[in-house]
C-alpha cells in the first residue's frame, strides 16, 4: 500500500505573526512547526505502515526553509519526502494551493491520502477536500479511526454530537483530527537518518495538468482585504441585580436568547 501524507509548516502562533504589505503571513520572519492536524495524519500514516507494511511519503508546499518539517516526518518514521517551492506559487490561497498540490500528487502513485482536517495558519478545512475534487477520487473528513479491509478503507467519522462510520474504496483521501491519536516522538536514529536523506524538490514545471491562471498569488480568488494577529473583543455587557435568584434568571435568559440551551 502506497500512502501520500500532506503536511503544512505552520508559523508557531505562541510567538505572534507577521504580515506582509499585501495582507499575506510573513512565513519567513516567523518560528514554524510541523500543523498539529497534520502530524496525527502522519501518525495514522505511520501507524498503517507497521500494520500492512505501506510506504509513506510526506508531501509539503512551502518556502525552502520547510525542508524541515520533511525531515521531522522522516525522523518520524517517513519514508520520503517531497517539497513543492517555486517562486510562482507564493501567495496561495486554497484554490491555488489545492491545484498545485493535486498537481504534484498526479506524480506520485497512491492508495490513500492524508491530510490534517485545517491548518492553525488559515483555519479553512478546504485544502484536503479541494485536493480529493482535483483528482477525482472520495474524501473522508474529520476522521477520528482508521482502517483497511482489503481495498477499503473504513473510517470514523466525528460529526458534532455523534459519529459516522464510512467505507470507501481506496484510492481515497482522508482528512484527520489533531484527536486522532498521540503522535510519537523521533527518534535519535531517525533524526540522524533524516539529515542523511535526499529530499526531492519540485518546482513549476514539475506539476501535471495544471494552468498558471490557478497558481499563487494571481491565481488565488480570495482576496484579503485586512490582516491582523489579534481579534480585538468588546468590553461586554455589565449587568447589577439585587438577588441570586435574579441572576440566575438573567443568565438563563441569555443562554436561551443566543441559543446555547
Amino acid at each position: 500500500m502506497k500512502i501520500v501524507v500532506c503536511i503544512k509548516q505552520v508559523p508557531d502562533t505562541k510567538g505572534g505573526v507577521k504580515f506582509n504589505p499585501d495582507g499575506t503571513l510573513d512565513r519567513a520572519a516567523m518560528l514554524t512547526i510541523m500543523n498539529p492536524d497534520d502530524k496525527a495524519g502522519l501518525e495514522a500514516a505511520l501507524r498503517l505502515k507497521n500494520q500492512y507494511g505501506a510506504e509513506v511519503t510526506v508531501v509539503t508546499m512551502g518556502l525552502p526553509k520547510a525542508e524541515e518539517v520533511l525531515r521531522e516526518a522522516i525522523a518520524m518514521g517517513a519514508d520520503r519526502g517531497i517539497l513543492v517551492t517555486d517562486r510562482v506559487l507564493g501567495g496561495a490561497d486554497t484554490w491555488a494551493t489545492s491545484t498545485t498540490i493535486a498537481g504534484a500528487i498526479r506524480n506520485l502513485e497512491y492508495d490513500l491520502i492524508i491530510t490534517g482536517r485545517q491548518a492553525i495558519d488559515g483555519d479553512t478545512a478546504q485544502v484536503g477536500p479541494q485536493i480529493s475534487e482535483h483528482l477525482d477520487i472520495p474524501v473522508i473528513s474529520y476522521a477520528q479511526d482508521i482502517k483497511i479491509e482489503g481495498d477499503y478503507v473504513i473510517v470514523n467519522r466525528q460529526y458534532e454530537d455523534r459519529h459516522h462510520i464510512l467505507k470507501a474504496k481506496m484510492p481515497c483521501l482522508i482528512t484527520a483530527l489533531s484527536e486522532l491519536n498521540e503522535p510519537r516522538y523521533m527518534t535519535p536514529g531517525g533524526i540522524f537518518d533524516a539529515y542523511d536523506a535526499e529530499i526531492t524538490v519540485w518546482g513549476r514545471k514539475d506539476l501535471v495538468d495544471v494552468d498558471d491562471s490557478n497558481l499563487g498569488l494571481a491565481g488565488s480568488p480570495t482576496k484579503i482585504a485586512k490582516a491582523s494577529d489579534k481579534v480585538r473583543k468588546g468590553a461586554g455587557e455589565k449587568v447589577a441585580l439585587e438577588t441570586p435568584d435574579e441572576s440566575a434568571d438573567y443568565i438563563v435568559n441569555k443562554l436561551l436568547e443566543k441559543h446555547v440551551i
